[in-house]
């Protein structure tokens, strides 16, 4: 199945602070979870941090989480519209030196969403959460469902 894709991040190619998954059928429950901001530049201070509404968790803990999340599809796909979102979603699956978090299989693409502006379509912009649903919504309608 696909998973709509969006994480928030401090800073160009900074440090991941929150991830969503969308998944394609809108009756299973989302995934999204977020990690501590210590230093966050002032444009996250000021538009991420208070969008969060969720209290962090270890990097551990989430990408756990992730891996568990995704363990009963045999073939997840995800799907982000900018690569910083699948680098950070697959960093999550690292869970120390040599070792990753359970999943025995997990897809990636870059979708084609040129046009997708999250900022105007996403319920609360700048929350993973809400971007990732707002992701879904324009992929499907440009599919046609």
């Amino acid at each position: 199945m696909r998973y709509f894709l969006d994480t928030e991040f401090n800073g160009f190619c900074g440090a991941l602070i929150s991830l969503a998954l969308m998944p394609e059928d809108s009756s299973l429950p989302p995934f999204y979870a977020a990690l501590d901001c210590p230093n966050p530049t002032e444009w996250v201070a000021e538009h991420i941090l208070p969008a969060l509404g969720i209290a962090p968790v270890d990097r551990f803990t989430l990408g756990r989480n992730l891996a568990a999340y995704l363990g009963n599809d045999p073939d997840p796909l995800l799907v982000a519209d900018w690569p910083e979102d699948i680098a950070h979603a697959a960093m999550m699956l690292i869970a120390g030196p040599g070792h990753r978090h359970a999943i025995d299989r997990i897809r990636f693409e870059l979708c084609d969403a040129f046009g997708f502006d999250s900022t105007a379509l996403s319920e609360t912009p700048h929350n993973a959460l809400s971007d990732a649903a707002a992701l879904r919504t324009y992929i499907l309608k440009r599919e046609g469902r």
